[in-house]
């Protein structure tokens, strides 16, 4: 485990890293896709789920389960804003929105969007997402499991929007649905 005076002392040492500014979230995607020619810019669910639930286990196991959630919902949230700021358009009614999106999101192979419901008036959105990276295919849990997920839709919405969304999940694969549904409500 690297301690911080040791990062201190090497990144100081650096003189290609004294100028730099503090990395921001956007700073990450802006990376050269050629840099993996020869393995392109897809990786099969089983890596994404390492990735997501060793995050999801070790954040448990350190913290307790409310904040590993909590933790889940707000990297959601801030990869939904980012998706939607910067790979939907926001100007556009809500059918052509959502269209865009369920095209999206299936084109990166994220999940199949479909809406059951909009209550105009309320603005209580009732969303399904088959073939979820998260948990498509996982055994009965016992439990929802696609926290980051809530954050992601809570994130979109709102940025669409303009008012205050959450999400959640109340149908999953782990729990023996074959959907995962989500509730998405204005926050008041």
């Amino acid at each position: 485990m690297y301690k911080k005076f040791e990062q201190e002392t090497a990144m100081g040492d650096n003189i290609f890293l004294k100028e730099m500014k503090e990395i921001q979230f956007e700073d990450y995607f802006k990376y050269d896709a050629k840099c993996r020619g020869n393995l392109g810019d897809e990786l099969p669910v089983m890596v994404y789920r390492m990735l997501e639930y060793s995050l999801k286990d070790e954040l448990k196991n350190r913290f307790g389960k409310e904040v590993q959630i909590e933790v889940f919902r707000s990297a959601g949230r801030k990869a939904g804003e980012y998706f939607a700021k910067n790979m939907l358009d926001l100007d556009v009614p809500l059918d052509q929105f959502v269209n865009e999106l369920q095209k999206k999101m299936q084109e990166l192979k994220i999940g199949v969007l479909r809406i059951e419901d909009v209550n105009e008036e309320t603005g209580k959105i009732i969303l399904t997402v088959a073939e979820d990276a998260d948990c498509s295919g996982l055994p009965v849990l016992g439990e929802t499991v696609c926290n980051y997920d809530e954050g992601f839709i809570a994130g979109i919405l709102s940025l669409y929007s303009g008012k205050p969304y959450t999400a959640v999940e109340v149908d999953c694969w782990a729990t023996g649905d074959r959907v995962c549904r989500f509730h998405a409500d204005v926050q008041e």
